[in-house]
């Protein structure tokens, strides 16, 4: 993936200074650290911050008082990261992709798995399959050498790279069930392109059975709304100006009961020899992404729709991402592409409130 200097240059200025989401307290004082807050105008409230999934975890409940509930929270962060965790080698993902698994039934190319397992690989392969392989949950053999998280990545090896690309994809993959096929040795999961989208549903799925109805949720960006704020209207969401203080929103929307998710370059990302690499990989080419778009946000009912479908559709790119995402009657979306301009899926403003920005009234 080539950048001109120039380019590189506009893109690390965007970097430093554009969170995809702005969900701020505007009264109880977020931290500056978290991308994402809630407005609500009141200062009664719980929360509780943790740094789980790989990724600064923050539940604020309005109407409760019962700390409990965050701790049981944070719990679900942990049960499902001892499920999904690709590289926890006591997970159940881990042991699947390394066959550790008991085999299930006549064939030993199938393994049976738990519920929650198999629920998320079911959603991924179909987002996978929807988009032709540019979204693939397959996708380990690749994800193992780009060591984004490390102390010193660096790009691999080009051979090392179209081996693991041989490696990925879903032939000889499916589900019935629990039970799981898998016909090739080499086929591993990464599902750290929906699993917070889960886990966040689960954790909304919990305060609703507890009775809670005002609450937000933000696992790193993947930020859900439980309800409205305490008075009954509705959170107000912004997105972040590009070049611009954090606090200062190109959009703001009201949002009510739904998830709210952002796939981008900026989450994480390293440059060597003056070529800036993301970690949204390119499973057909084995390198990241190059295709004019900074991020993709997505509004939708369920969480782990829109992470998947904001990844599916930087994927895709602006044109055919905008495509896809059409045809999701009850999902809606903001590109940003690297010209910093904000493009929304046709029916945006009838679905969503868009509020004024202070820069927009000036």
């Amino acid at each position: 993936m080539k950048k001109t200097a120039h380019k590189k240059q506009c893109l690390l200025r965007t970097l430093a200074l554009f969170a995809a989401l702005l969900l701020t307290l505007a009264t109880a004082g977020c931290s500056a650290e978290q991308p994402n807050h809630a407005s609500t105008g009141s200062e009664d409230f719980i929360r509780s911050t943790d740094f789980k999934l790989n990724t600064v975890v923050t539940v604020t409940i309005y109407d409760s008082e019962d700390e409990s509930l965050l701790t049981e929270c944070m719990n679900l962060c942990d049960k499902y990261e001892n499920i999904f965790s690709r590289t926890n080698p006591n997970s159940e993902l881990y042991k699947l992709n390394h066959r550790q698994l008991s085999s299930s039934g006549t064939s030993e190319n199938t393994r049976r798995v738990s519920k929650e397992l198999a629920d998320l690989l079911s959603i991924g392969l179909t987002y996978s399959r929807q988009s032709d392989g540019a979204f693939d949950i397959a996708i380990a053999p690749l994800t193992e050498l780009w060591s984004f998280s490390s102390e010193d990545p660096s790009v691999p090896e080009d051979t090392d790279i179209r081996d693991a690309v041989s490696k990925c994809g879903l032939q000889g993959v499916s589900i019935d069930g629990q039970s799981i096929t898998l016909e090739s040795p080499d086929t591993a999961f990464d599902l750290g392109g929906i699993a917070k989208g889960y886990i966040a549903d689960r954790m909304k799925e919990y305060l609703l059975s507890q009775g809670v109805t005002s609450a937000t949720i933000n696992l790193g960006g993947n930020v859900v709304c439980v309800g409205s704020k305490p008075d009954g209207t509705p959170f107000t969401i912004g997105v972040q100006k590009p070049f611009a203080d954090r606090n200062e929103t190109a959009a703001a929307m009201k949002i009510t009961d739904k998830s709210v998710v952002s796939s981008g370059i900026y989450e994480r990302f390293f440059e060597e020899n003056g070529t800036l690499y993301h970690h949204i990989l390119n499973p057909k080419t084995g390198y990241p992404y190059d295709n004019e778009l900074i991020s993709v946000t997505i509004i939708s009912d369920k969480s782990v729709d829109g992470d998947a479908l904001s990844t599916t559709c930087f994927a895709l790119g602006y044109e055919k991402g905008m495509e896809f995402i059409e045809s999701f009657p009850d999902v809606e979306a903001i590109f940003i592409t690297d010209d910093y301009e904000l493009h929304y899926t046709e029916n945006f403003e009838q679905k969503i409130t868009l509020v004024k920005t202070a820069a927009q009234t000036q």
